[in-house]
């Protein structure tokens, strides 16, 4: 058997599962890993300027394709700290990251030694797995356990934390003998699909309500084939949206106190019965839970049996894998369909699509500083189907997912359910890495912006082209609209007169520090100038093959729909009805 160091062995390890490129921020703790690395090669290091970055950049690069592992890298203390932000965004959206961090040597650990923390412990409550490995004898062991929990059940994140001298030891190994361990996945029966089948052919009016693991099986083109022949219409979750195309006459719209559209509300509230998958019922999509269960049946299915009755108990639970569970459903509406028993649900879809075409909001608007809902109706005339968004949190992501639209799985990459500020540069990074042939544009406020901004330098030293639309009304909007609750507008104002930069009164000047990083940046104040800049933006990052930042200097204080429940949302007069129009 060969000898070699443990570290060696979880590098061997990494390739063969699959991981070939790492993001992270080199460290004495974990420089044997480093040295591992370039003595074995195979994988590519990305080198970020804070480690936080690192982690979403692993998020964006895990969300962009399918199968993908992102792996982040950091050294002892903070670094481990500093990824928490990260662990806890891959948790709450179930999406699989591993984090490996240096540790002091086995002896120190407790002892208050330089650096040395229990990452392990901290760790713990944000990751499926957290360890600290203690003999390089396990290092092969827990690195394989490792990739079967972030792949098995609800996919999450790991974190591994490896002493100094651990790494160092040296091990019996033979990559040859090793083999990933296959995932351990739920799947529906036979009777749970038949029974799920004959509740949905009782409605009158249902739904299909398809979530982020419908995308993260792989189960998008089952979903829209499941919609088909049942003739069912389909509302994404935020973390769904893309699984059918927004084009689709099944796609009725998004939904919720938020993230929503007028006649994606609208068709819900006038459904008698929901068929979920793959989603979490979370208090975004549904508001108050009495208005959404309201004479409604429901069929939940989720591959983490836990999760079901977690939020409210379904009518039918069924503990499945989406993509297991949707081949079954096929199977059995085909079986259906061919003997006639399915329902004509083509008056319902008619219903549907005529408030889909009906119930829109204003987005023309032509006044100067900009109104940020011209940015996306001018975004939707640029960019197309192929375009991969990325947004985070902020009323210019609520804004993105209300106005823009997505054709393809993985083409919306948010963190939907944790939403941290910042997230959305490296994520963005990230995902153009892993798909560099992908347009990739990213939606950031300009606070959201303002968290990792250094992270554009790593873009630019790797050459990770990408486009960021940066909305930049220097105030902090939803929670200036969440302060209305309490009638004040209190410590919101970012803007400020720059005494060097004629900025305006809005405070930073991006464009030179974006310049300053090694990047493109435009700037725009006229909303006749929105389309040119975009299309300008695309020939820049073509040409230098760095990202490209197009700033809009947009009204500082901008009201959003949205409401304390679905059937409650202020439009702030942003409606627009056709049907009166015409």
């Amino acid at each position: 058997m060969p000898k070699l160091r443990a570290i060696e062995a979880a590098v061997q390890i990494l390739k063969k599962e699959g991981v070939s490129v790492a993001f992270g921020v080199p460290g004495a703790a974990i420089n044997p890993f480093y040295a591992a690395m370039e003595k074995l090669g195979g994988i590519e290091h990305i080198i970020c300027r804070h480690v936080e970055g690192a982690s979403h950049m692993a998020e964006g690069y895990t969300r962009a394709k399918q199968g993908n592992i992102g792996l982040c890298v950091g050294t002892s203390g903070p670094a481990g700290t500093d990824m928490l932000t990260g662990l806890y965004a891959a948790a709450a959206d179930s999406i699989p990251i591993l984090c490996l961090t240096g540790q002091a040597p086995v002896a120190k650990l407790d002892k208050e030694d330089f650096q040395a923390v229990d990452i392990e412990s901290i760790a713990k409550p944000v990751a499926k797995l957290a360890k600290t490995i203690r003999d390089g004898a396990q290092m092969p062991g827990y690195f394989q356990r490792a990739f079967y929990e972030m792949r098995s059940n609800r996919p999450g994140p790991v974190l591994l934390d490896l002493p100094l001298d651990v790494q160092m030891q040296e091990i019996e190994f033979d990559i040859d003998l090793y083999e990933p361990l296959e995932p351990s996945k739920p799947k529906a029966t036979r009777a749970q699909a038949a029974k799920a089948l004959e509740m949905l052919n009782e409605a009158d009016k249902p739904i299909i309500v398809t979530g982020g693991g419908v995308i993260s099986a792989g189960a998008a083109d089952l979903l829209v084939e499941f919609a088909e022949i049942t003739g069912v219409p389909v509302i994404p979750t935020l973390r769904g949206w893309g699984a059918i195309p927004d084009a689709h006459e099944l796609m009725i719209g998004q939904m919720g106190m938020q993230t929503n559209t007028r006649y994606g509300n609208a068709n819900f509230l006038e459904s008698d019965f929901i068929f979920g998958i793959g989603n979490r019922f979370a208090n975004r999509h549904t508001g108050k839970l009495e208005t959404y269960q309201k004479g409604r049946k429901f069929i939940h299915v989720d591959v983490e049996p836990t999760q079901i009755g977690r939020i409210f108990s379904p009518d039918l639970g069924i503990a499945s894998d989406a993509k297991a569970a949707l081949e079954l459903f096929v199977q059995i509406a085909k079986e259906m369909k061919e003997s006639g028993q399915l329902k004509d649900r083509s008056a319902w879809v008619g219903e549907c699509n005529m408030r889909k075409r009906t119930m829109k909001r204003r987005n023309d608007y032509d006044q100067t500083p900009i109104k940020q809902q011209r940015v996306f109706k001018e975004m939707n005339g640029v960019f197309d189907g192929e375009t991969r968004y990325v947004a985070t949190i902020g009323n210019t992501q609520i804004q993105a997912a209300q106005m823009l639209h997505v054709q393809k799985p993985r083409h919306w990459i948010n963190a939907a359910q944790a939403g941290p500020l910042g997230w959305t540069m490296p994520a963005a990074i990230g995902a153009a890495k892993a798909e560099p042939e992908k347009e990739v544009v990213a939606v950031s406020g300009d606070y959201d912006f303002q968290f990792l901004l250094e992270e554009l330098a790593v873009a630019a030293q790797f050459n990770i082209p990408y486009i960021h639309v940066l909305i930049n009304n220097a105030y902090l909007g939803l929670i200036r609209m969440s302060q209305k609750a309490f009638n004040i507008d209190y410590c919101l104002d970012l803007g400020f007169e720059n005494i060097n930069s004629p900025t305006g009164g809005y405070g930073v000047d991006f464009k030179s520090v974006i310049e300053g990083l090694g990047c493109k940046a435009i700037r725009v104040f006229d909303p006749n100038e929105i389309k040119g800049a975009l299309e300008k933006a695309r020939k820049l990052r073509d040409e230098f093959r760095v990202p490209v930042v197009v700033e809009f200097v947009v009204e500082r204080k901008t009201e959003v729909a949205m409401g304390p429940d679905i059937n409650a949302i202020n439009e702030w007069g942003g409606e627009l009805d056709l049907e009166i129009q015409e």
